[in-house]
């Protein structure tokens, strides 16, 4: 019982710990953003790597990989609870795809990215931002839950059906062909 509660505790300072170095707690993506963020990747998907930036406790990963079993997929989170949540649901959900790795995403090289999708907070969008146009390769699609990338066009926008009207950005690699945002109101999430 004393275990039970010191591992609880420790968890928990964990937690609050690496949220106030990050300035935000691991929360994930809901379901309808989930389904929003997978729809708006690109049908030509299945070839590539697919990046969860801040991955959290893992949802969207795995349902990433599952959806999609022939792209392999990379979620890194730092934090160290949710990682091991992760790593521990992927014992018990095996996904051949799905690679989770315990560091920070601005140490990781996205070069070879197909996609990235990620549910940050303004402070860390406004650094990736700069991150992702000098990585990522063109035609990268980036899908963002809730905060936009600064100085970015999206490609599209879609709101959805919740409380707070929640966007859901997608972003095209590429500068010449980046048309003016385009907002539309999706009431089927």
């Amino acid at each position: 019982m004393i275990l039970v509660l010191f591992l609880a505790l420790v968890s928990f300072a964990s937690i609050v710990i690496y949220s106030l170095r990050f300035g935000i707690t691991p929360m994930p993506s809901s379901k309808k953003a989930q389904d929003a963020m997978i729809l708006l990747l690109p049908l030509t998907i299945e070839k590539g790597v697919i990046y969860e930036l801040g991955s959290g406790w893992g949802g969207l990963a795995f349902r990433l990989a599952k959806e999609h079993p022939k792209a392999k997929v990379i979620a890194i989170e730092l934090s160290p609870i949710p990682y091991l949540f992760s790593r521990a649901r992927q014992l018990l959900d095996k996904r051949a795809n799905l690679i989770i790795l315990r560091k920070s995403f601005y140490d990781q090289n996205l070069s070879d990215a197909k996609a990235v999708l990620c549910y940050l907070f303004p402070g860390a969008m406004r650094k990736l931002s700069l991150k992702l146009k000098q990585e990522l390769p063109n035609q990268c699609t980036i899908i963002s839950n809730t905060f936009s990338l600064i100085n970015w066009e999206n490609t599209s926008v879609i709101f959805l059906d919740d409380l707070s009207a929640t966007p859901i950005y997608k972003y095209t690699n590429n500068d010449r062909l980046c048309p003016k945002v385009v907002a539309k109101r999706v009431d089927f999430f």
